[in-house]
């Protein structure tokens, strides 16, 4: 299949070379800009209902590669990192 498209070949070096180059001149805010910008458009095209469907596929996939024990294992992990708490709560209670 030919590309007709204008530009270098996707992912050869001259491309990689041209995204450096983009990242350079507009740094990352451009890209926070403009996916925000993505991102709400999406919302209002699409609905919030939809990042909620897609979550749901993106958990039901991540559980028949990973196994459901996977989901336990990275519970584990970031409740060792700790409980972020209101202030004036006392950080060490348990339920």
């Amino acid at each position: 299949m030919a590309n007709n498209k204008r530009g270098p070949e996707p992912g050869s070096q001259k491309a990689k070379h041209g995204g450096q180059a983009v990242r350079e001149k507009y740094g990352p805010a451009f890209y926070s800009k403009i996916g925000k910008k993505g991102g709400e458009t999406v919302k209002e095209k699409r609905g919030p209902q939809f990042y909620a469907e897609i979550g749901k596929k993106g958990g039901e996939s991540t559980k028949r590669q990973q196994g459901s024990e996977f989901y336990s294992k990275i519970g584990k992990k970031g409740g060792e990192r700790g409980r972020i708490t209101a202030p004036g709560q006392d950080s060490e209670q348990k339920e």
